[in-house]
């Protein structure tokens, strides 16, 4: 049996309107409380987002 280890990483905008992505990746619990914080925090868009192992997410556009 394989186990397939799923790598997530978070996107938002900060409360100043600039677009982040994380440049770490997360297992599922992880990242929602991450999501979570970032939330408290005043950032919007936040989603957690599938990525392969050894990528990161881009940075949402700029609106």
């Amino acid at each position: 049996m394989t186990i397939t280890m799923q790598n997530y990483g978070l996107t938002w905008t900060d409360a100043e309107g600039v677009p982040r992505a994380s440049a770490v990746a997360y297992d599922k619990p992880s990242g929602e409380r991450q999501k979570q914080a970032l939330e408290a925090a005043g950032c919007t868009g936040v989603e957690l987002v599938p990525v392969r192992p050894g990528t990161l997410p881009e940075p949402p556009a700029r609106s």
